[in-house]
Order: structure tokens, then C-alpha cells, then sequence
């Protein structure tokens, strides 16, 4: 029998910790309203005691996210009576209000944070739970630090709390100190002790990632009977971060069946809600992260990509539309083998049967792959009609955009940029004024094509070191309701940023050409 896994998000609240990532009060609602699409089944919306600011964006939260058959609402409070009064009057408004208390377990904890005896500590907890039920029917209780805590103490707390009245109770793996198989084996143990004590009591946990381990321990808790997981969008938090719930909502629907568990998460609102977050904290996250990063569904290995080509499941166990990500661009380098090579060519409208004449253009292909770290479609394009020319003195009938020259003025009031065009044998030439070089340097491409388009993520890193380091724009541009990904790589950056916007352009384009040929054909 499969059980529900009830999903608390703390991105605003947790995940607002990290340094640089603070939120205004639009913008915390605009990531709470999307926490709502995901469908997660509790928003922590911040600390309200912390600052009228975070008591206000929470109040609005309540009112508005948390009504409408919304989110279960609620926020973090200290053992402390107006700390619980400051959460009851912010999270109130919400049809589902859920008053959080946290209170330390462990030897550290008390020992050196309380400097107080456990009788005094657990007898503070059980105060604050009784004081917050006469507030909220819905009060939980975290036991911080609880992966390093006493056993026997960890659940003499927990049993009178939740005597108390708490009708949540959860363990954090506060600083990164569990490993799985111990994690696992201490919520087995809380969890058939608390179900024998109280059956409605939902079991908890929130792990942090100092070791790497947050996701790992989250889904071992969830296979020893854990019915609720605290996470972030993006895994992000104080230190390295919290259990990443892409990564645990995933790993649950993969493996369904070794956990018997899933979750209502709208998992095609995944990427939306990352990007989001990433966009309005300012934090990128790394290309490499699991569901979320660039890299998550890119493929650069002729290996791999061979394997994909026959069939995704070889190397993909998470389609990319599964998680709102579009299909991306297989990546072409000098690590590409010829399978790769061959569907890359159809891609863009090119057939070549004879052997021969595929392998010199392959050769072509991997002498231009040496000189660059990635092959892009236009550069594919320009190297396979340079050689039908060449050989049978024809090309295709495609016409791509290929950049001539730009200059870009930048400066307090009217930044500019002149580009020059060229597709096929024609020339074109715009100029615009924008509201900064960038935008400047759209407006001028865009008035010279015929294709209504929006640029909806701009992203500039180097990846290189010194005077000449590379720098590599990545974009997501809407057409048709559909997104495209495109990047370039340049030293020159405003050059790579119109590289970057002619190829995501260029891949409209090709798409339409042969969706075009294909209704023909069909008809």
C-alpha cells in the first residue's frame, strides 16, 4: 500500500537564511504563490518574530496563499511566549494555520547554547506546546539537533509534547551529523514508539547537508516511516543547505517502489519554482545539481549519447518533461561520436548517404570540435553547407542569421548597440536603445527578424581563469509557448550574449523548417 509523504517547504524561511538571499515582500509571495502550483502541502513562510518585515510578508502569505484550498501556513518560533504570539497573529488568516516550535535536545544544546538541566529544558517545551494549543488546534514541535541528542531524552520530549498537545513532531538532523543507515534506524524507532503512543501525530524530519547527506537521509527516514520531510527548492539553506525537494520528490516517484510512498508535487512545476527561487535570490544554482542544474539533462559523452539516441531510457531515468525542463540541446564536442553527429545533421536538414563523404565531414567536424569547447547547431549548420558547396555545389535551402558585427554603447542614458546580420546572400542592419547594453543589443536583432519571441532567463558565468577567461551566456527564450535553451561562448562577452540569442533564434527556425517540410510530406 502506498502512503502519502506530506512535503513542508522552508525556502522562505530556511532557505532565506543563506547570506545575500534576502527576499522583499513581493518577492515572497510571488515564491510562495508558486509553492502553491508545486502543491506542496506546508509553506514555512519565515520567522515572524524576527522582524516586522518577515511578520507582515508571513500575514500576507496566510491571507492569500493560505486560503482558496491553499497550502497549510506556518512559521518558526522560538520556545518563548511571544515568539508563539507573533506566529498565531501572522499565520492566523490562513484556513489552515500550524504554529512551529523549535527547542533544542541535544547535550550541546543545552549544555552550552541553554546552559540549563533537561528537566528545565523539557519542562520549557511542554510549556510552550500547551501555551500554543490554546492559540492553534495545529502546533508542531522540532527537536533540534535531535540526530545527536540522548535517545532516551530525545523521546521522554517527544512523549510530552506531544501529551502536550502537539500534533507534529520532528526530528532534525540539525548540522549534517547523521549518516542513513543511523538516521534510518532512529526514526524506525521514534516511529513505532509514537505510533503506539498517538497514531495521528505526523512524523517529521528536516536534514541539513553538511556531509552531503541531507536527500540520502531524507528518503531513509521516509523508508523507516517518516510521513512528512521538510526541504528547499534548490537544497538551499543555512551552511550547505537542506534536503533539496526536487531531489527528494524525484527519488521518491522513481523509486516508488522500494519506498511504497509518493507525494501530490506537480512535478512538471519543478524547474519553473527553481528557476524562480535561483532568479530572485540572486543564486544560481550549480550545473551539475541533480533535477535542477544545466547539466542535469545534457549529455556530452559519445557514449551516452549514443546510448540515448537508441533509446533515453539508457542513460535517462528522469525525462526532462517530467520536471517542466525542456528537452535540451545534446551538447557536441569533441567527445561526440559519430551517432551523435549523424542525428545532429538530420537536425538541421542535412542527409549524407555516402559514407565517404560522411566521414571527411565528420574529420571537419572534429578539427572545429578541437579548436572550441562546444559545437552549436549554426556552427554545424555553416560547416556541412561550406562542404555541400563545396562537393556538389549546393546548398540547403535553410537560411540562418549569422553575425556580421555589433558595437554597444553603454552608458547612464541611452545605452546602444548597432548590429549588422547576415542570412543567406542578404545584409541587414539595426540600432536600438535600451534600457542597458543587453537589452539595447536584443532590441537591434529583434527588429531585423521576422519572429516574435521573449527572452525569458539570461545567464552570464566564466568558465575559465585570467585575461583571456571565456565567458558562456545561456538563455531561455519563449516562442509559441514553447522554451528554448540556447548559449555561446566567448571571450568577448556582449559578443557571446548575441551569439547566444542567434542561435536560441537560429533553433526556431530550423524547428519551423522541418516541422513545415513534415506537414508537406504528410499532406
Amino acid at each position: 500500500m502506498m502512503r502519502k509523504i506530506h512535503v513542508l517547504d522552508t525556502t522562505l524561511r530556511d532557505g532565506e537564511q543563506v547570506p545575500g538571499a534576502k527576499l522583499n515582500l513581493e518577492e515572497k509571495l510571488e515564491i510562495a504563490r508558486q509553492l502553491k502550483k508545486l502543491r506542496v502541502d506546508t509553506i514555512e513562510a519565515g520567522f515572524s518574530a524576527s522582524s516586522p518585515g518577515d511578520f507582515e510578508a508571513v500575514t500576507r502569505i496566510a491571507k492569500t496563499v493560505g486560503n482558496d484550498g491553499g497550502p497549510i501556513i506556518t512559521a518558526l518560533a522560538r520556545a518563548v511566549k511571544s515568539d508563539i504570539d507573533a506566529v498565531y497573529e501572522s499565520v492566523k488568516f490562513a484556513e489552515r494555520p500550524l504554529i512551529h516550535i523549535v527547542l533544542g535536545t541535544s547535550s550541546q544544546h543545552l549544555d552550552k547554547k541553554f546552559k540549563k538541566s533537561k528537566d528545565e529544558i523539557l519542562s520549557k517545551g511542554v510549556e510552550a506546546v500547551k501555551y500554543a494549543k490554546k492559540l492553534l488546534p495545529e502546533v508542531q514541535y522540532s527537536t533540534e539537533d535531535a540526530s545527536r541528542s540522548d535517545f532516551q531524552y530525545l523521546w521522554e520530549t517527544i512523549e510530552a509534547v506531544v501529551k502536550a498537545g502537539a500534533t507534529v513532531i520532528n526530528v532534525p538532523d540539525t548540522v549534517g551529523y547523521a549518516v542513513p543507515e543511523e538516521f534510518g534506524e532512529l526514526i524506525n524507532k521514534l516511529n513505532y514508539r509514537l505510533k503506539n503512543l498517538n497514531d495521528k501525530v505526523l512524523l517529521s524530519v528536516h536534514c541539513h547537508n553538511d556531509t552531503g547527506l541531507a536527500t540520502a537521509n531524507t528518503l531513509m527516514a521516509v523508508k523507516n516511516g517518516a510521513d512528512r520531510v521538510e526541504c528547499t527548492i534548490n537544497g538551499l539553506g543555512e551552511r550547505a543547505g537542506n534536503a533539496a525537494l526536487e531531489e527528494v520528490v524525484m527519488g521518491l516517484k522513481t523509486r516508488a517502489d522500494y519506498y511504497g510512498a509518493y507525494t501530490d508535487i506537480v512535478s512538471k512545476e519543478i524547474m519553473n519554482t527553481s528557476r524562480l527561487v535561483s532568479n530572485l535570490m540572486g543564486l544560481d544554482v550549480q550545473v551539475n545539481k541533480a533535477i535542477t542544474g544545466e547539466n542535469a539533462f545534457a549529455h556530452s559523452s559519445g557514449i551516452h549519447q549514443d546510448g540515448l539516441l537508441k533509446s533515453r531510457d539508457v542513460y535517462e531515468i528522469i525525462s526532462p518533461a517530467d520536471v517542466g525542463c525542456e528537452e535540451m540541446e545534446m551538447v557536441l564536442t569533441a567527445r561526440s561520436g559519430k551517432h551523435a553527429f549523424r542525428n545532429a545533421l538530420g537536425k538541421i536538414g542535412f542527409q549524407l548517404d555516402n559514407e565517404d563523404e560522411f566521414a571527411e565531414l565528420f574529420d571537419k567536424y572534429l578539427e572545429l570540435a578541437d579548436k572550441k569547447k562546444e559545437v552549436y547547431y549554426h556552427d554545424l549548420f555553416y560547416l556541412a553547407n561550406i562542404f555541400m558547396i563545396e562537393k556538389h555545389g549546393k546548398s540547403t535551402s535553410i537560411r540562418l542569421y549569422e553575425l556580421e558585427n555589433l558595437q554597444v554603447i553603454s552608458n547612464d542614458l541611452f545605452p546602444t548597440a548597432t548590429v549588422k546580420l547576415k542570412r543567406g546572400n542578404e545584409t541587414y542592419q539595426g540600432s536600438a536603445v535600451g534600457d542597458g547594453p543587453i537589452d539595447a543589443l536584443y532590441s537591434a536583432i529583434k527588429s531585423m527578424i521576422n519572429i516574435e519571441l521573449e527572452l525569458k532567463e539570461y545567464k552570464i558565468s566564466s568558465i575559465s581563469q585570467g585575461k583571456e577567461a571565456l565567458g558562456k551566456v545561456a538563455l531561455k527564450l519563449s516562442y509559441q509557448d514553447k522554451i528554448y535553451s540556447s548559449r555561446a561562448i566567448d571571450t568577448d562577452i556582449i559578443k557571446a550574449s548575441a551569439l547566444a540569442f542567434l542561435n536560441g533564434i537560429n533553433r526556431i527556425i530550423m524547428e519551423q523548417t522541418k516541422e513545415k517540410a513534415k506537414d508537406e510530406h504528410s499532406a
